[in-house]
This record gives C-alpha cells, sequence and structure tokens, in this order.
C-alpha cells in the first residue's frame, strides 16, 4: 500500500527538481534569441535580464505528469486523470494542447514583441482549445434561488473569457522579481488542498505540480532575480491556475464557490481592475503601462524589492486562508468572510492609492501636442491639479 501522499510528494520534487536544473539552460536561450529585458523608465531592473523562465517551468510541470504517469503504470499510483461527474466528457489530451499553445504564445512573445491583439488571440486559442476538450463552467446553483442556472452553449465563450482573464491578472502582476512565480506558488499550494479535500485528483496534481515549479524557479527568479518568468512563464502560470480553478474548485458547489478562485487570486485581480480604472479615469488607454501597480505603489512608499514582495505574499497568503476558512463554512458564514477580505483589500488599495492616475495628458506648449507625462516630469504636478479640478466639477455635475 502507498501512502497518499507519496504520489503527490514525488510529483512536486519532480517539477522542482527539473526547473531548478532547466533554468541555468533557459537563461542561456534568452540570451541566445535576444530575449532581453533591458533597463528603462518603466521597468524596475538595472541591468538586463533574459526572460525566457517559462521553459523551465514548463519542462518541470511536463516532467511532474511525466513521473505521475510512470507511478500511475508501474507502481500502482491512484489514477489522477479521472474528471469529476460535472466533467465527465472532457478530453485531457485537450488540455495538454492548451498548455502547449499557451506557452508557445508566451515565448514567441519573449523573442519578438506581439501585439496586444496577437497575444490576446493566442490566449483565446489556447483557451478555446481547453474549452473544446470539455473543461467548461455549465452549471451554476445560487444560493439565493432554487433550482441551478444552466448556461447552455454561453458556457463555452464563458470559460474562455475565464481563462484569458487568469491568464492576464498572472502576466500584469509579473513586475518584481519572484512575485508572479511567488504569488503562483502560494496560490497553487492553496489550490492543492482545496482539491484535496474535494477529491479532485486531477486539480491537485496540477496545482502541486506547478506549485513545485515556481519554489524551485524562485531559487533564480527572488531578488536579485537572473532571470525573469517571461510571457512564457507568467501566461503558462496564469493558465494553470485558472485550469486548476475549473477542474476543481469552481466546479465543486454552486455560485459561492466559484467565488474562492477569485479570492486566491484577489492580488492579481485588484492590481488589474486598477489599472483599468486608473487609465480609464486619466483618459489613457488601457493597454498603455504606466508605474502604478501594487509593486510600484510600495517601493514608492519606501520599501525595497524584497521588501515590497514579502508584502503581497504576505497579503496573498491572508486571502488564501480566508478562502481555506470559507470552504470550511455554510453559506452565510462565507459571504461575510468574502466581504470582510474584500473590504480589508479595499482600504489597503485606497491607501496605496492605486485608483489615482500616474499618466495624464498635457499640451506641450511648444509643439501644440498632446503628450503623456507621469510623476517624474515637471508639468506632472500642474496637470494633476487640473485633472482633480475637473473630477471635482464633474461630481458636483452629477449631483
Amino acid at each position: 500500500m502507498h501512502q497518499p501522499w507519496l504520489p503527490y510528494l514525488c510529483v512536486f520534487l519532480a517539477a522542482g527538481l527539473t526547473t531548478l536544473l532547466m533554468t541555468p539552460l533557459a537563461r542561456k536561450v534568452a540570451w541566445k534569441l535576444g530575449a532581453v529585458d533591458y533597463p528603462n523608465a518603466r521597468r524596475i531592473n538595472r541591468e538586463p535580464i533574459p526572460r525566457m523562465g517559462g521553459i523551465a517551468v514548463f519542462l518541470g510541470i511536463t516532467a511532474a505528469f511525466v513521473v505521475q504517469y510512470l507511478g500511475t503504470t508501474y507502481l500502482r499510483w491512484p489514477m489522477v486523470l479521472a474528471p469529476s461527474p460535472h466533467l465527465k466528457n472532457i478530453r485531457y489530451w485537450s488540455l495538454v494542447g492548451g498548455f502547449v499553445c499557451i506557452f508557445l504564445v508566451g515565448a514567441i512573445d519573449d523573442v519578438f514583441q506581439l501585439k496586444p491583439l496577437h497575444k490576446l488571440l493566442g490566449q483565446v486559442v489556447a483557451a478555446s482549445v481547453a474549452v473544446g476538450g470539455g473543461l467548461v463552467i455549465g452549471v451554476i446553483v445560487n444560493p439565493f434561488t432554487e433550482g441551478p442556472l444552466c448556461m447552455g452553449w454561453l458556457s463555452y465563450p464563458v470559460t474562455v473569457t475565464y481563462l484569458v482573464a487568469y491568464v492576464n491578472i498572472f502576466n500584469l502582476i509579473d513586475g518584481l522579481d519572484g512575485l508572479a512565480s511567488g504569488l503562483t506558488c502560494i496560490a497553487g499550494f492553496t489550490m492543492f488542498v482545496l482539491a484535496v479535500m474535494a477529491g479532485r485528483a486531477d486539480a491537485a496534481t496540477l496545482a502541486i505540480a506547478t506549485a513545485g515549479a515556481c519554489l524551485a524557479f524562485l531559487r533564480y527568479n527572488f531578488h536579485p532575480a537572473s532571470v525573469f518568468l517571461g510571457d512564457s512563464g507568467s501566461l503558462l502560470l496564469g493558465f494553470s491556475m485558472g485550469v486548476v480553478s475549473l477542474l476543481s474548485v469552481a466546479r465543486i458547489a454552486g455560485l459561492t464557490t466559484i467565488i474562492v478562485p477569485l479570492v486566491i487570486a484577489g492580488i492579481p485581480i485588484i492590481d488589474t481592475l486598477s489599472a483599468i480604472v486608473r487609465r480609464s479615469r486619466a483618459h489613457v488607454s488601457i493597454g498603455h503601462a504606466d508605474r502604478g501597480h501594487i509593486h510600484h505603489r510600495l517601493i514608492a512608499e519606501g520599501f525595497d524589492q524584497r521588501q515590497a514582495v514579502l508584502i503581497i505574499y504576505a497579503w496573498t497568503a491572508l486571502l488564501c486562508l480566508g478562502t481555506l476558512v470559507m470552504t470550511q463554512v455554510s453559506v452565510v458564514p462565507r459571504i461575510a468572510i468574502f466581504f470582510a477580505l474584500l473590504l480589508a483589500s479595499g482600504a489597503v488599495a485606497r491607501k496605496l492609492h492605486l485608483f489615482r492616475p500616474v499618466l495624464l495628458h498635457h499640451t506641450n506648449p511648444k509643439t501644440g501636442d498632446d503628450e503623456l507625462v507621469c510623476p517624474q516630469d515637471p508639468e506632472f504636478p500642474d496637470e494633476e491639479e487640473r485633472f482633480r479640478e475637473q473630477e471635482s466639477q464633474r461630481h458636483h455635475g452629477l449631483r
């Protein structure tokens, strides 16, 4: 008889050791292909850093499932690729296809810097491959009404949108050494525990493999980093966490349980939402990068990179602890805990001024051209004062 934890431990170690051994190779490949982040006004790093660490993470997750396959075939480990009743028609090779696709999209972007629309299209294709294999949100049980909500054909675009959103929130949070990989490690361990408690071996195996790969990658990625995840890594991690949540957490119960993976990914979601709001408020393109993310704000408050990352780790760990408690209580306390976490996170976001614009329009007096200015520019204080006056007038006008 095998100990029930032994296969998970072997999968975790396989992912970690492979990632640890392959990261130096991934770093060399990145240098060879010119996939390097050079210092500029938007980046935190002060020296060139290769950005294809996703190669090592992808190989780590792959090695984990090879070990799982060998254990199932030759050592009589329990079968993990057994879908839940909700996903009885799932085809796991389609999930493999989705993982390969999202990794390739990220790797191509690392080397050639794809246009945002092209990268989004690649993400939609990867998500569609997984959804086409049966990974769909088909039925939602609302605790406040009688009977389930069957989405029918809408389940396909809804699930694709869910996966693409998960991919992008993890991609956008990847702004400091070890931030995205560390957050994914914490989220992965949390989803692993939840999946084991729910009896979802497929989700648990993917979650622990992803956590193991991320933990090992931190050896090279924590400050001072010698390699970055790149889009090949951040897109892959977001996709993996999205798939885990669909395989397990979001499918077990109803509407309140769908909240759980959203709370686990709370920090990336808040960061993405605040970016959309502050850019929209200042009439700046939503896709235009700025230095208003959570990690930028923490550094502006006087924290160094390590301190900022550790603060965000602690914030994420608190949210993950909240989700573990949420799954052990009834519906009403679960909703109460959710709103408590939401209010606490909202208070921190307000304290850090996450929704305040950091890019503003400015008319160049010499050329008459419309330019964007940031807090480092001498024109910014005047434009910020003008922006506040316009906001105040608009607010009073609405009243």
